[in-house]
């Protein structure tokens, strides 16, 4: 069985344009799939392994409806590779992350034309966890229409 779903598209925009969204935290609302997204509680452009950045976020199923995601920034290499481990804080503030990850790979095809690869893989999701949340949790669908409101973004920007 599978853990993964990865997802391709060839984007009509410069690596750099499709890096610079998906490096601004304000803009993934925009290029969410599942719409759970709200807003980025952290605004600084994403820099460096280890980063921390901040989602308020909206779902049906979730006990308090209203929350909030940690993101922790895993990888990340200029117009080449940016990923992010989900968690949330614990009451005493400390970070916890839940073992699934969301990696985005640009390739450039030319100048003008990028090829992302969005991979969102829970394999290391511990089986507690798994008792809580199915996994996925959304289908492949959402991650397709993440990679098309990407493309639509970053083809209008560039």
């Amino acid at each position: 069985m599978t853990e993964t779903l990865i997802v391709s598209s060839t984007v009509e925009a410069p690596a750099g344009a499709v890096f610079a969204i998906l490096a601004d935290p304000a803009t993934h609302k925009d290029i969410d799939g599942t719409g759970w997204l709200r807003k980025a509680l952290d605004d600084e452009p994403l820099t460096e392994v280890g980063q921390i950045f901040r989602i308020a976020m909206y779902h049906d199923d979730h006990p308090d409806k209203h929350y909030e995601m940690a993101n922790k920034v895993i990888a990340i290499e200029p117009d080449r590779v940016i990923a992010w481990e989900p968690g949330s804080a614990a009451a005493d503030g400390s970070l916890a992350f839940g073992g699934w990850t969301w990696r985005y790979d640009l390739a450039p095809v030319a100048d003008d034309r990028t090829e992302v690869t969005l991979t969102y893989d829970w394999s290391n999701v511990p089986a507690e966890l798994r008792e809580h949340i199915p996994f996925p949790p959304f289908p492949v669908s959402h991650v397709e229409n993440s990679l098309g409101n990407l493309a639509e973004m970053a083809m209008a920007r560039s």
